[in-house]
């Protein structure tokens, strides 16, 4: 299971969001960068900056797939 905290790149920020796969994080923090921090081009290096920041969330068994619409909440299921 990988994470990304959106705060570790845009300070402030509280969003995170985890799944299994690597790709599945990246491409959720990208459309987040979009629809919540107003970024229409995503350039390889913001896309370097996200997976940099990627972490090891532990054991997990499954993908999370909510997402929440708001910066200061998690696209993790409640």
């Amino acid at each position: 299971m990988k994470q990304f905290e959106c705060g570790s790149l845009v300070p402030g920020c509280e969003w995170h969001t985890r799944a299994n796969e690597e790709a599945e994080v990246v491409h959720r923090a990208v459309e987040h960068l979009r629809m919540m921090h107003g970024e229409s081009v995503i350039r390889e290096h913001m896309v370097q900056n996200v997976r940099a920041r990627i972490t090891d969330a532990g054991d997990g068994n499954t993908a999370d797939h909510k997402h929440n619409s708001t910066h200061k909440h998690s696209d993790r299921a409640a």
